[in-house]
Formats: C-alpha cells, structure tokens, sequence
C-alpha cells in the first residue's frame, strides 16, 4: 500500500516553502500526485453591518478580490516551484473567507491520502494555520504530516517511533502512517504510564506489534513511567534517545475545547517537535 494522492496548503510563500518541500520529496518517494492548494484568505466577518451596510458590503468585496489576487499569486510562486519536478502534480488557486473556512478546506482536500502542513503554531502563524489542520483531522478526516519549519525532511525510513495509549485515534494514526512503517528500519511501539488494570496489562502494546509485524514492520515495545509532567516533552526526549525520524500519534484524544484551554499531547506536541509528525483522528 502507498500514497497515491499527496496535498498541501500554501497560505505564504515564504512560511509554507519548508512544507511545500516537504511534500514534493513525500510525493516524489510514494510516486503520487501531488495537489497543491494554494489559499488566499478573505479575513473580513461578514454579516456584522447594520449602519452604513452598503460600505460593509464594498470592503467584504474588496477584501474577496485581494483574497483572490493572494491565491493567484501563490499559484504562479508554486508553478515556478514545480515546473522542473519529474513528477505528476497540479495547483490550484482557491480563496475563502475565514469564516467556514475549516468545511471548505475539508471539501477540497476529502480525497486525499496524506496532508503535509508545517507546524500551526509560532511566529508568523495565525488563526488559519490552526484551522487548517483541525479542517484535515476532524472535517475531511485526512491524515497530516507536520513538519519542523527549517529542518530539510529526513528520509523517514530510519527508526519511527510510534505513541501507543490503545485510543483509537492512536489507532488511526497507525493505520494511516502504514506505509511509513512498512518503509522504516525500526519501529519502537511508546507506551508511558499503562494502566495497571487495562486490557493490555500482561502484554502491553503486544497485539499491536503482532498486527504491524504482519504488514512486515520490525515493532518493538518500550514501556515507560510517566517521570516528567507533560506526555509531549516524555516523547520528545524518548525521540532523540532512539534517534527518530518521525513521531506518529492519534491527535486529539480530548476535545479541541480542552486542549485549546488547558493544553495536551497534541497541542503542545504542535507547538514544540522539532521533528516530522504524523497525525489523525
């Protein structure tokens, strides 16, 4: 099994160059196609003018011009970009208002295989960047590969570390990241902290390992103890010991409300790898 359709999103040319890369090199291993979108974004609220609507009425036009005129821009950047790649790809200018933006992405996006987004959080990222990957994982139900901003894409057939809680986002994930982990040279199954009466509790992460092992992934299990406060920062240091290329973990096991408030593995996973990412709900 493969990829066969590979797409990104470019809203800047210079914050989403690293993730248009990042998706050329994916497409370019898996022989997919790559569909490039490229958004330009109407931020005027619509539907708020009582006084003086005729003027609110102009600016949201205006503003939908500019929005448009972005998109167009970006494809002509992004058609540069390609134009020498050895490979099947197409690009396509798109402008939306903010508001709804999450439905129309995950129209646009529904039949792809594999969404390849830079990190939605840090400098120069705003709002969209966010709705963005919440458009992927909760409306189209795509998987997304988030990528560092400045670090070139590793070959991401070296040692995969895979976060297990036997959820079924985790779940997901690993169905999804199968040919990632059929690709790579190791597989380390990361459990931290299991419950003492799971259903896992005299084989953790052992069915797991039975299953990829069919699909040929070489799986190992590591079970660890919860020694620091945040599961993110248990992965990250978990990462560099084994020296892996790519983390790969359900997303969003509590609602985006809580984690938006309180924080969790995936927000701060968002906000902080250094490393590629897969995820899915």
């Amino acid at each position: 099994m493969a990829y066969k359709t590979v797409t990104t999103i470019i809203c800047d040319e210079g914050a989403d160059k690293p993730a248009l890369n990042a998706a050329i090199e994916v497409a370019r291993r898996e022989h997919a196609h790559l569909d490039i979108i490229c958004l330009g974004i109407d931020r005027t609220q619509p539907g708020f003018y009582y006084g003086g609507a005729g003027a609110g009425a102009i600016a949201t036009q205006v503003s939908f011009a500019e929005a448009e005129s972005d998109a167009k821009a970006l494809e002509e950047f992004a058609t540069k970009h390609l134009t020498n790649q050895d490979m099947t790809w197409s690009v396509r200018p798109i402008a939306a208002q903010s508001t709804g933006l999450s439905q129309f992405l995950a129209h646009q996006i529904r039949f792809s295989e594999l969404l390849v987004l830079p990190k939605p959080y840090g400098e120069g990222r705003g709002h969209e960047a966010e709705a963005i990957v919440e458009s992927a994982l909760f409306d189209a139900r795509v998987p997304v590969l988030v990528v560092p901003n400045d670090e070139p894409l590793p070959s991401l057939t070296g040692n995969v570390v895979v976060a297990w809680n036997e959820g079924r986002e985790a779940l997901s994930a690993i169905r999804c990241a199968l040919p990632m982990l059929i690709a790579a040279n190791k597989v380390d199954i990361v459990i931290i902290d299991p419950p003492a009466h799971g259903p896992e509790r005299s084989d953790p992460g052992g069915a797991l390992a039975q299953m990829l092992s069919r699909h040929g992934v070489h799986a190992e299990v590591s079970v660890l103890a919860k020694t620091m406060p945040r599961v993110s920062d248990i992965l990250c240091r978990h990462i560099a010991d084994k020296n892996a290329e790519l983390l790969v973990m359900g997303a969003y096991g509590h609602s985006r409300f809580r984690e938006s408030i309180l924080g969790g593995a995936t927000r701060n996973m968002l906000q902080m790898a250094e490393f590629p990412v897969l995820m899915a709900h």
